[in-house]
């Protein structure tokens, strides 16, 4: 878990799963501020230690975004029945052509630390892109509680059909070598679950703390699984069996890894009380060799 000195506020497992029910639409801001209170014993208390729940993106980047050995740039590209905004990032200097990774952010859009995500994945060999699923509402805002709102307004079938068309842009990238895989996560986790069942053509998907979907259509899966679980997250946790399940049931090639004494978005670096850099790197190191082997 990650470690705090003696000035730090005390943060209790409640105080994350409460911040874990606001962030996924279960609880209003003021509803959550008024458990976090209660929790925290004042509301000044209370005030200290949002800032450690939640994402700062002021946080320095893993791979910062002028690095000379990745190129990155804003894109548009064509969506289902609209355009598509994203961050498309390419290895300085490819040694031939490279498999492409979609990088599918949380549900605060496409923010500062999903940028460094995809700039980590480009150092790793890949052309990654980022696609900003908030695009058919106007694209990610500054405000990440704003954000986190819009969330709730998005169509899901046109977002299912929007990373369906980002395969489509990828497959056709002339310094790709074809083989598309998919990284999400926590709500990217879920869209690329979804993603893997509409889109026959994806090669290999990791999915971080994702919800799993339908037991119907688990079936259609045809890409390469690799399923990375919180052991504290019982919320998406509770889907784990039944969803292993029907993949056996459909012969789909599977890795499931339960990180034990990890939060919810334990990978996320920017969130000081939940990033666990143990787990983080762990996954991190799965992650690479799996989406190496699969789009080689």
């Amino acid at each position: 878990m990650t470690e705090f000195d003696a000035t730090t506020p005390a943060i209790t497992q409640a105080m994350i799963d409460a911040y874990d029910e606001y962030t996924h639409l279960t609880l209003d801001r003021r509803r959550f501020m008024d458990h976090l209170t209660r929790l925290a014993g004042s509301g000044a208390a209370a005030a200290a230690i949002v800032p450690l729940l939640a994402a700062n993106s002021a946080q320095a980047a893993i791979v910062a975004e002028g690095d000379p050995r990745v190129k990155g740039e804003d894109i548009t590209y064509p969506g289902s029945g609209g355009e598509m905004k994203g961050y498309l990032v390419r290895p300085a200097n490819p040694a031939g052509k490279l498999g492409t990774v979609i990088v599918v952010h949380e549900n605060r859009g496409l923010n500062p630390h999903i940028r460094d995500v995809a700039r980590r994945v480009a150092l790793e060999g890949f052309i990654a892109l980022a696609p900003d699923f908030l695009s058919p509402l106007g694209g990610t805002p500054d405000d990440e509680d704003k954000a986190r709102d819009m969330f709730g307004k998005l169509d899901a079938a046109r977002t299912a059909a929007n990373a369906v068309a980002t395969v489509a842009f990828l497959k056709a990238d002339k310094e790709g070598n074809g083989k598309v895989g998919a990284i999400g996560f926590c709500w990217g986790g879920g869209t690329v679950n979804t993603l893997a069942v509409n889109a026959p053509d994806l090669a290999a998907s990791v999915a971080y703390y994702g919800m799993q979907p339908k037991a119907a259509d688990v079936s259609k899966i045809k890409a390469a699984l690799l399923l990375h679980y919180a052991g504290l997250d019982d919320r998406t946790n509770a889907g784990i069996d039944a969803f292993k399940k029907e993949l056996d049931a459909a012969h789909v090639e599977y890795s499931v890894y339960v990180y034990e004494g990890a939060n919810h978005a334990f990978n996320n670096d920017t969130s000081a009380a939940r990033y666990d850099k143990a787990a983080a790197d762990l996954a991190w190191g799965r992650t690479i060799a799996f989406l190496k082997q699969k789009l080689a």
